[in-house]
């Protein structure tokens, strides 16, 4: 239909328009460009719509753990600042108990109560059984042997007396006899596994080392006791051990 023309007959009951056909496509390039602005404009409405509604949503739970990190982040820094200064407040004070000691085999020892050794000599001739095998006791040099009496709630004293033969890098053996062998597996079971890997557990069939008789004067056999046996199979007693000591002197004794 041309412009201005008279409608023709329209059977579907639609209202006369006039349509104009462009000759060349490219006179509708603007109206395609127009129609590709609106579809953006649309796409980005709708993006904002989705933030401002997840925003409006949980308006209260972001802000409140931006607050909970800033928070931690502050204590941390005052918790490491603090303890710093503490330490170094503490470092060479008397009695501190937690001042690196050099050992003179790269080791470390405690500061403490300095222990009661009394130096005994050599060991009785006689041999204890580890493993099944016998082994005499002339033979241990630069080693500990613990004694362990019936009774005896020292699980903490043992597991301290293995960190003092790995500090002097000495062997250790918990040694029992008939009375004490119950008593002594059920403490052995109680160490973690790194105190296990230390021990050795020695049977004394004969009490050469167990019986009252061997321990040197003013000692008593009731006592959780380690023997420090020194390069030249020079025997020290130490009795009345607890993790507080000094393990600084028992160190010295196996190694000197």
């Amino acid at each position: 239909m041309s412009p201005g023309s008279e409608p023709e007959r329209d059977d579907t009951g639609l209202p006369p328009v006039d349509i104009e056909i462009p000759d060349d496509a490219r006179e509708l390039e603007r109206d395609v460009q127009a129609y590709h602005r609106e579809l953006r404009a649309l796409r980005r409405h709708q993006r904002r719509t989705r933030w401002h509604r997840s925003v409006g949503r949980d308006g209260i739970v972001l802000p409140l753990l931006a607050c909970c990190l800033i928070l931690a982040l502050i204590t941390g820094t005052l918790l490491t600042v603090f303890t710093a200064t503490s330490e170094q407040n503490l470092t060479g004070l008397p009695n501190s108990g937690t001042s690196g000691l050099s050992t003179g085999r790269g080791g470390s020892a405690t500061a403490g109560r300095s222990p009661d050794i009394v130096v005994a000599g050599l060991l009785p001739p006689a041999a204890i059984a580890v493993d099944g095998r016998a082994l005499p006791l002339d033979a241990v040099r630069e080693a500990m042997i613990v004694l362990v009496p019936p009774g005896c709630n020292c699980t903490s004293t043992l597991a301290w007396l293995a960190d003092v033969a790995t500090s002097a890098h000495a062997p250790a053996y918990v040694v029992y006899n008939r009375q004490t062998k119950a008593e002594v597996q059920r403490l052995y079971g109680q160490l973690a596994s790194r105190w296990r890997a230390v021990f050795m557990l020695a049977d004394d069939t004969s009490d050469a080392l167990t019986r009252p008789a061997s321990f040197p004067p003013g000692m008593s056999a009731g006592h959780l006791t380690a023997i420090l046996v020194a390069p030249d199979r020079t025997a020290r007693y130490a009795s009345g051990l607890s993790p507080g000591d000094s393990s600084t002197e028992l160190i010295q004794a196996i190694i000197d």
